[in-house]
């Protein structure tokens, strides 16, 4: 995106964040325009959004939510996981995909992942499969796709749920497919620090019709309304029959990420180009292990992750501290879900379990990566980061 196309109200001093959002005079009067309505929430704006979601990535169905965490207890409800039950998830991630599973009184099965994608390790999901498997989560780890084509042969063969967590990973895609249509559920997230955002918020998009309708009512209560029980009892009744929450998102939060979708090819061409300068400017530092698309990839960069090699004469806190320093707000993505303490003490999880995610964990950093980062800003990053590792 052009400087000189940038929104007024972004022009960044130091430090640089390592993402932000952007908004402009459309998506503004978007919302304004829904504040003035009639309808600010529960209203038609909803399933606009919803059905221009499901329109993007290739699917029947779309339900937004009040945020992607929302969106992934909505996931695990919609496939009725219990207790009792197991779900694959890689260790990599932010806490909430496997979080979602406890929310159900599951058990999350942690996995190490794969040193090249990052994603979830195949042949440990292999192994981790038994008897009160229920579902695997896939974690489309910085926009790239998991290995979506051998994760759907495990779960035919086993027969699981394939959950997709693509909260990085709107506009990506795996052989030609978008990601959103190939899981069984594929979860989005809208917040600020995304492909697009509604303030908070998030989605499930599915073709199945079962899923569907278990998530519209496990977002609104667990009420049921229909014609025939209206016809049957008075058109003010409904039924609860499952539990269900208040994850509802507002029309006008929905009218901004229409107004958002509308950019997104914008967005992620800004971010490729953003990724590609980047690895192009590093690309003779030894030291560095840079984010590459895999075979069959297309990846939208929600977030830039390098990692410094055994080579390295400096370590990544020194790098981490030089660069906060310097003004550029860099970041790490994740902390191991197992090395938190709820994890270690509730499931017995050390350090050593996964030692792929660890290793990857010691050595990463995230660089400012957003479509509002200006080319002097990328410069800097670019400058600061070869003056540290000189």
């Amino acid at each position: 995106m052009d400087d000189k196309k940038r929104p007024l109200a972004l022009h960044y001093q130091k430090p640089i964040p390592y993402t932000h959002h952007y908004i402009d005079q459309k998506d503004i009067v978007e919302v304004t325009s829904v504040l003035k309505s009639d309808w600010i929430t529960q209203g038609p704006k909803i399933r606009e959004f919803e059905q221009k979601l499901a329109n993007y990535v290739g699917t029947k169905y779309a339900v937004v939510f009040s945020s992607g965490t929302a969106a992934l207890h909505g996931a695990c409800a919609a496939c009725k996981i219990g207790p009792g039950d197991e779900v694959i998830v890689p260790t990599l991630s932010f806490v909430a995909s496997a979080n979602c599973v406890l929310y159900m009184g599951a058990t999350p099965i942690l996995v190490d992942i794969d040193s090249d994608w990052l994603t979830i390790d195949i042949k440990a999901v292999e192994k981790k499969v038994g008897r009160n498997t229920r579902a695997i989560i896939g974690v489309d780890f910085a926009g790239l796709p998991a290995k979506w084509n051998l994760l759907r042969r495990i779960a035919d063969k086993n027969k699981l749920i394939l959950i997709d967590d693509a909260s990085h990973a709107l506009g990506s895609k795996l052989k030609n497919k978008r990601i959103g249509s190939i899981a069984d559920l594929t979860v989005f997230s809208f917040h600020p620090a995304k492909i697009i955002t509604t303030g908070e918020g998030g989605a499930v998009t599915t073709s199945n019709k079962i899923f569907y309708e278990r998530l519209l009512r496990f977002r609104h209560h667990g009420i049921l309304k229909n014609e025939k029980l209206n016809k049957k009892y008075g058109a003010w009744y409904y039924e609860v029959q499952d539990v269900g929450y208040n994850f509802r998102i507002t029309d006008f939060q929905a009218a901004l990420g229409i107004s958002q979708l509308t950019k997104i090819d914008k967005f992620i061409k800004t971010r490729r180009r953003i990724w590609q300068k980047y690895n192009h400017a590093f690309s003779r530092i030894d030291e560095l292990i840079l984010p590459r698309e895999q075979n069959g990839c297309f990846c939208a960069w929600h977030i830039y992750p390098i990692r410094l090699n055994d080579r390295a004469k400096k370590s990544r806190r020194q790098v981490f501290d030089f660069l906060r320093k310097a003004g550029i707000g860099v970041q790490v993505h994740y902390i191991p879900i197992h090395l938190f303490n709820l994890y270690k003490h509730k499931f017995g999880y050390k350090r050593g379990d996964f030692p792929v995610t660890e290793k990857y964990y010691d050595s990463a950093l995230t660089l400012p990566l957003f479509p509002a980062l200006k080319l002097a800003q990328q410069d800097y990053v670019i400058r600061k980061v070869k003056e540290v590792l000189k």
